[in-house]
């Protein structure tokens, strides 16, 4: 059984995650993935959800604040042998409930356009596309989702 824990970026299997996760991004991010890996610091996320089968740490997701009422998610990811088993859905449904406890409205975030999987999270969970908002407005290979909560 999967078994969600919200913790934080000092989380030592979260920082774990979050260098498997970039160890892929560099591959898919090719030329791109300096200018992307800059808005991915860990630092300053304090809000972090990470999935384990019993002790194996499987996926991470986490959010910061992005306005008064505006919080974006990063750092979603899920280990190979997770994939295919609603990990990432769970973990996207727990931010949701863990920021709307903290009195946000609305949820925003960013993925590549080549990364079908993660777009077909989102949409599948109730994001919609919207105009690509501070750092990536500019950016082609980005997509930007939004969801009032």
């Amino acid at each position: 059984m999967i078994e969600l824990k919200r913790t934080n970026s000092e989380n030592v299997d979260f920082n774990f995650l979050n260098k498997m996760l970039d160890k892929e991004l560099v591959i898919r991010d090719g030329d791109e993935h300096a200018f992307f890996a800059q808005f991915n610091k860990i630092d300053t996320i304090n809000h972090v959800i990470v999935a384990y089968d019993g002790e194996e740490p499987l996926g991470c997701g986490a959010f910061k604040k992005y306005d008064e009422e505006t919080l974006e998610i990063k750092r979603m990811f899920v280990l190979p042998e997770g994939r295919g088993k609603k990990i990432a859905s769970n973990m996207l449904a727990e931010l949701e409930q863990w920021s709307k406890e903290l009195g946000y409205k609305k949820c925003i975030l960013e993925t590549g356009t080549t990364f079908k999987e993660a777009v077909g999270l989102y949409l599948k969970n109730g994001y919609e596309i919207s105009k690509n908002y501070g750092q990536y407005a500019e950016v082609k290979s980005s997509v930007c989702f939004c969801k009032t909560l």
